[in-house]
Order: structure tokens, then sequence, then C-alpha cells
């Protein structure tokens, strides 16, 4: 760990990696550790205790090493769950709630001292527990209640607050300022997060953990792989990039992440693979066969030029570690998604992969990308699927339906740009939908395909909510579809959020 860093101790919350990217957003250096790594923790500058879907009163209930917590003298601070646990570590007691709280309250602050100074007298405020502190231990304050002047807020002591809700989440509207004040008002040394502080480091390491070894590195053209491959080329190590070309590229692809890669002295080795693909994909429709399909060719095609490697660099992010350290190794994570990763696996016990951006969020990707110098264009290109138009092409794969919706697909992302929305959209495509209906084209009845377009806002891709494009930019993408775009004769909008739909169509 970093020294006085702020350790968060998850609990099992959905918003966990969310705390710790909010602390980091105020530029103090934070990383999640399991409960039971507590007892490992030397130096830490404050501790959060997060939420988590338990209940305090269950027999193997999530625990916490009171003892320690308290010996390491610095700021403490309980959030929902965490802020049960302190309660009854303090000598109180939790109850069931009537009813279980989720979604908007209000907070009412009747102390406003350190935690909430600044904060309006109230204010809308994120909820999601069932339980709820019960008897109060003795000298405990309350700083904080909801409309009902049940509880949300507590001070145990001189540094140690409990919070029922989540500051981390933006439903509250306040909640990253309470954060700050936890952060910056309770007396903690903190370290700091810069990314330029962070991207020297990890060129000092990268550069001793390599030294005259060659690192192979696969890239696609999306921020994380063209960061880390700039990342090791400003390291001035010797760095091997391998872009594989599946054929299910979206139009003009291939050679827009050749001159990406170009403009920023990167080398990299372009693989035409695309026929292998194609045939392997013929007459296949099942959306899970074609995904294992994809999966395992492309492994074949990348070792089948990579046969040496002497280090091998993944551009996985922080959460994809903190996901895999939370459900297991990250060698059975892998091997649920796909069965080659042998030569992965014994790289792994090799001590031979790569991973500098292991500690990083994905804004904190683009941070560094935009310290490395790489245009913004490259970095806030819109995520594209490990698939490829294999998932916006349901059904069989063919070049004919292949080529239609790259056209569609380009006609989209252009009238995005042109407009200025391109910016303002996390992720939007044209499918290709494997249905005919019947149209009109000049005197003539048609029976061809139809276009469904879709543009989404998301944080992390586990939920998305669509855009509401204006009218005259849809009316104008349609047309221009309609128009120039072989056998298509209807376009759709898709309007359908995540969850119950995905994102991609397969």
């Amino acid at each position: 760990m970093i020294e006085n860093e702020v350790a968060v101790l998850d609990y099992g919350s959905q918003y966990s990696q969310l705390i710790v990217r909010r602390v980091r957003e105020l530029g103090f250096a934070s990383h999640l550790y399991p409960p039971s790594e507590l007892a490992r923790l030397e130096k830490p500058g404050a501790v959060i205790l997060s939420g988590g879907p338990r209940s305090t009163s269950e027999v193997d209930a999530p625990d916490v090493d009171f003892e320690k917590l308290m010996s390491l003298g610095v700021p403490v601070l309980g959030v929902c769950y965490g802020m049960q646990l302190l309660n009854i570590k303090h000598g109180g007691s939790v109850r069931p709630g009537v009813t279980r709280e989720y979604g908007p309250a209000r907070l009412v602050v009747r102390q406003a001292a350190r935690l909430f100074e600044g904060i309006s007298h109230e204010s809308r405020i994120w909820m999601s527990h069932s339980d709820t502190v019960a008897d109060l231990p003795e000298g405990t304050e309350v700083i904080a209640t909801n409309e009902d002047a049940v509880p949300v807020a507590l001070r145990f002591g001189e540094s140690c607050w409990g919070i029922q809700f989540h500051p981390e989440v933006t439903h509250s509207h306040e909640g990253k300022e309470i954060l700050n004040n936890f952060l910056t008002r309770s007396g903690a040394t903190l370290a700091p997060f810069d990314i330029q502080a962070f991207k020297a480091r990890m060129l000092d390491e990268i550069r001793d953990q390599v030294g005259s070894r060659e690192v192979v590195c696969g890239v696609s053209g999306g921020v994380d792989s063209t960061v880390l491959a700039v990342l090791l080329h400003r390291a001035g190590v010797q760095v091997r990039c391998i872009y594989i070309d599946t054929g299910l590229m979206r139009k003009g692809e291939t050679a827009e992440v050749v001159e990406q890669f170009a403009e920023v002295g990167v080398p990299i080795e372009v693989v035409d693979a695309s026929e292998a693909f194609l045939s392997a994909l013929k007459g296949v429709t099942d959306p899970e066969a074609k995904r294992r399909i994809i999966g395992d060719l492309f492994v074949d095609q990348f070792w089948g030029v990579a046969a040496d490697v002497q280090l091998l660099a993944q551009g996985t992010l922080y959460p994809d570690v903190i996901e895999s350290a939370s459900s297991g190794s990250i060698a059975s994570k892998i091997k649920t998604h796909h069965n080659r990763v042998d030569r992965i696996l014994e790289l792994q016990r090799q001590g031979k992969v790569l991973e500098p951006l292991a500690e990083l969020f994905k804004d904190e990707v683009r941070a560094l990308g935009e310290s490395l110098g790489i245009p913004h264009r490259a970095l806030w290109r819109h995520p594209f699927p490990g698939p490829g138009l294999a998932v916006r092409v349901p059904g069989e794969i063919t070049p004919e339906r292949l080529e239609t919706t790259r056209e569609a697909d380009a006609i989209f992302i252009h009238e995005l740009r042109r407009t200025g929305w391109y910016d303002r959209v996390w992720q939007a495509y044209a499918a290709l939908l494997p249905v005919k209906t019947v149209g009109v084209k000049g005197d003539e009845r048609s029976y061809e395909a139809a276009v469904s377009l879709r543009a989404v806002i998301s944080e992390d891709a586990m939920t998305a909510d669509w855009v509401e494009l204006p009218p005259d930019l849809l009316r104008s993408v349609s047309n221009k579809i309609l128009n120039s775009v072989n056998g298509v004769n209807r376009v759709l909008y898709d309007i359908s959020t995540k969850p119950p739909a995905s994102i991609e169509w397969e």
C-alpha cells in the first residue's frame, strides 16, 4: 500500500469501487481492500468502511478487527453497513428496519461541525439499506437525521463517523462535498493522487522490470491498449505491438488505427486474419457460439505471430483487478470466458505478464493518455466490443451483411461528429437486424433489411440509458441511410435502458 493513502474496506457494496474513484477525484491516493487485510495495513491516512448487502445480525456477517482499526489512530468513516458495524463495535445495536430504504431521501443536518461544514441544512441523499441503528453507544452524537428524525449520521468520537447514506453516488447531491470534508477536515495526513507523479513512477518501474527484454502488446485502437502501448514506448523499452484485423471491424477502422499509432510514433504490426474469421463463422447464428469461435481464433492468431514472448503486456485496469480478487483468482476468471489461455497462465506463473495500468480507473487512464500527448479523438473513441461487428449483426455473419452494417454505422457516426453529439454520447452504433421488412422504393414494393441505431450514456457499462438525440439529427441519419445504403428500407432508434436490455445486441 501507499503510505497515507485512504484505505477503503470492501463489504460488498455495488458502490465500493466508486468510493475509491471519488477519493481519487478529490486528489488523494486510495485503494480497495478486503476487511481481512486490515491487519496488514501499516500506515493508511484514513479508513473508510463501505456499504454491503449483508445484515450485521447474520451469524457470519462480515466483521472488522476493531482493535486494529482503532490502534491505527487515523480518521474512520463508516458508510451504510460500515456505519452499522461501527455502531455495534462501539457498544450500540442494530435492528431490522420496518421497511427497506432504497432510493432518494432527505438529509437534515443537526450539527454542521467538520463532516457537514458548508453542507445545506437539508440535502438530497441516496439510501440503500434494510437495517437501521437502534441503541446508540454512550457519548455518540447524532449529527444528521432523515426527514422522519431517524439518525443517518453519527459521530462516535473525535475522528470516527458513520453515515447511513451513500455519498459516493451522484444521486447524493452534496455527497462529494461530504467526502471532501471527511478527507480534509478530519485531521488526516493523506498522500496525493497525481497522474504526472504516477506516470513518472510507472515509467521507472517499467524500465526496471523490463530491462533489455522485448514486450509484446496486443492493440485494438481502444483507449486502454493505446495508452498502454504509448506508455511502454515512452519508457524506452523494446515493444512489439500486434493488431489483429478480424474482418469484423468498422468501416475504415484498420487504416484509422494505423494512422492513430503513427501519429503518436508507435509502430504496429497488422495481421489480416479476416478470411480465417469469416470462414470460421460461416453458417453460425448462435450468439455464444460466435463469441467462442471469435475468442478462440483470436488467441490462435495472436500466438501464431507472437511465438517467443519474453514479456506480455496487458491493459488490465483497476476495476478488473478488484473484480477478479473478489470473485476468485484471475486465472479462474479467464477460464470461464476462454478455454485457450494456457500460454497466458504460464506467463503469469513465470512473472512475465506486465500490467502497468492495473492501479487506474478508465477516467484516470484517459488523464494518463493526455499527459502522454495522445490525441483527444483516440482517448474518447467510443468503446468497441471484442467480437466486433459480430455482436451488431444478429444471425449469420456474411460479407454482405457486414458491409451493410459498416455503411449504416459510418453514416450515423459521421452525423454525430458533424453535429457535436459524438463526444456527448458514451457509445453509439448501427446494428443490422435479422429480419426483412416491406417498404416502398420508387413505384415498387421492396423487401429489405432493417437497421437499428443505438446511442447510450454510461459511466462503466454496468448500467446505461438511451440518449435523447434531436429529432432533426435522427431524421437526417435515417434519410441518408435509406438513400445510400443498399438493401435497407427501414431505420429504427433503440430506446431501451440497461437493464433490462444490454448495450450490444448479442
